[in-house]
C-alpha cells in the first residue's frame, strides 16, 4: 500500500469516485461525509498520511476542520489536500492560513488530486530526512514541533509562515524566486499570485523582528535567506 488516505467530503458520489480511484492505485482509504466524523477517524489508528478535504461541510467549515487538525498532536503534520467549489484567491489564502497544503477548486480531475497527493507524500517522506532542529544566529527553528524562537523568546507563527521560515532556513544562500516558493511552500504553481508570498514575507519579517534582517530581497528576482547571520546588523 502507498499510503492512508482520509476522505472528508459530504458529496457521496464525489467521495465514492475518490475512494475508488485511490483504491486503484494502492492506497488505503477511509472516507467521512462531516467534518467531526472526519476528525474521528483522523485520530484512529493507524493516522492516516494525507487527509482530502472538502471546505463546505454540514457541520464544521473545513478550515475549522483543518485549524483543529493542525492543533492536535498526532495530526499537525499531516500533509491536507483541500477541495472546494470556492475559487477566490481570498478563499485560498485562508485555507493555507489555516495549514492546508495544497487546494484544488471543484471541479477537478480525478487524476490531478491523485497527483497532487503523491507529491504531497513525496514531500512528506522528504522533510522526515533533515534535521528537527536548525539554528542561525539568534533563530532556532523545531520542525518536529513547528516551533520558532529568536534568542529566547517564542514566535507566533501560523502554519504557513513556519513552512516559509523553515524553506527559507533549510536553503539558505540560495536565491528563491517567487514562483518557486508559491510551488515549494504553498504547493501550487498558479492558484495564488506571486503577490501574495510578497505579503507573506514582509508579515514573517516583522515577526522575526530583528532576525527578519536574515531574508533579503533581491529586486526583479526573489528573496534569499542569507549564508551567514549578520550579528551586526
Amino acid at each position: 500500500m502507498l499510503g492512508l488516505c482520509l476522505i472528508i467530503e459530504d458529496e457521496v458520489d464525489l467521495a465514492t469516485t475518490l475512494e475508488y480511484n485511490l483504491t486503484r492505485e494502492g492506497y488505503q482509504v477511509r472516507v467521512a461525509h462531516s467534518g467531526r466524523a472526519g476528525l474521528d477517524l483522523a485520530l484512529t489508528e493507524p493516522t492516516p498520511d494525507v487527509i482530502v478535504l472538502d471546505l463546505m461541510l454540514p457541520d464544521l467549515s473545513g478550515t475549522e476542520v483543518c485549524r483543529r487538525l493542525r492543533e492536535h498532536e498526532r495530526t499537525r503534520d499531516i500533509p491536507i489536500v483541500m477541495c472546494t467549489a470556492k475559487g477566490s484567491e481570498i478563499d485560498r489564502v485562508v485555507g493555507f492560513e489555516v495549514g492546508a497544503d495544497d487546494y484544488v477548486v471543484k471541479p477537478y480531475s480525478v487524476r490531478e488530486v491523485v497527483l497532487r497527493i503523491r507529491a504531497l507524500l513525496r514531500r512528506a517522506q522528504k522533510s522526515e530526512t533533515e534535521p528537527e532542529t536548525l539554528r542561525f544566529g539568534r533563530l532556532r527553528v523545531d520542525r518536529e514541533a513547528h516551533r520558532a524562537w529568536v534568542d529566547e523568546d517564542e514566535v507566533a507563527l501560523t502554519a504557513l509562515e513556519f513552512r516559509l521560515l523553515y524553506n527559507f532556513l533549510s536553503r539558505k544562500g540560495r536565491v528563491q524566486t517567487r514562483e518557486t516558493l508559491l510551488s515549494d511552500v504553498w504547493g501550487i504553481d498558479a492558484d495564488v499570485t506571486p503577490r501574495t508570498v510578497d505579503t507573506h514575507v514582509k508579515r514573517l519579517r516583522e515577526k522575526l523582528g530583528d532576525a527578519g534582517q536574515y531574508i533579503e530581497t533581491l529586486r526583479g528576482v526573489g528573496y534569499r535567506f542569507r549564508d551567514q547571520p549578520d550579528e551586526a546588523a
